[in-house]
């Protein structure tokens, strides 16, 4: 049985529990003693974040071997058009070599609160908001992709990792759930065959 913790990580907070710099950390938001984040999430970057006291489920939850699916949602500047879009849904060639494709696709504005501070705002340049979805997990990854199809990213939040959905929870809370390990079928004993004569 493991102890998981789904945590709404803020804007402009690290996700770690120290900083020698002064700047928020997760231990200004969740208070559990030796528990650490499955995975990491940018600075500038808000949403769910994964922390645990089992070494093996942080292992199994962030390694790109085990290819988690997480899913963000990304206010970009501009209005993409369907080349770029498609240029993301293939895979694009960034500094450190090719992404793995992505799914992406437009979103109606969320229902979210605004962050703080705001995204700066262009009246002359329009935004969208897209839900994008990876399989593998690059420094900036996101950023840097939207960035190489002209369209910058303004706002980024991760809403899934796996299984594991924001959902409701608000900037700065959490909730715990508690995973129990598989079951594993009893063995069935040999049936020993008499040989007959």
């Amino acid at each position: 049985m493991s102890s998981l913790y789904l945590l709404h990580k803020p804007y402009q907070m690290l996700s770690q529990f120290t900083d020698t710099q002064g700047r928020a950390t997760l231990a200004d938001v969740i208070d559990i003693p030796e528990i650490y984040p499955a995975g990491r999430l940018d600075y500038d970057s808000e949403g769910l974040l994964l922390l645990t006291d089992d070494g093996a489920l942080a292992h199994r939850i962030s390694h790109p071997h085990h290819k988690q699916p997480k899913t963000y949602w990304v206010q970009v500047e501009g209005d993409p058009e369907e080349a770029a879009l498609h240029a993301l849904r293939s895979g694009v060639t960034l500094k450190d070599g090719p992404t793995r494709p992505a799914q992406v696709r437009r979103l109606e504005a969320p229902g979210i609160a605004p962050r703080q501070p705001p995204v700066r705002h262009r009246a002359a340049i329009p935004t969208i908001w897209l839900e994008i979805v990876l399989s593998e997990g690059r420094n900036r990854q996101v950023r840097r992709m939207t960035a190489h199809v002209g369209h910058p990213t303004l706002r980024l939040i991760r809403v899934a990792i796996g299984p594991w959905r924001l959902d409701d929870l608000a900037p700065g809370t959490w909730r715990k759930e508690t995973l129990h390990a598989p079951r594993r079928k009893a063995s069935t004993p040999a049936r020993r065959h008499r040989s007959r004569r």
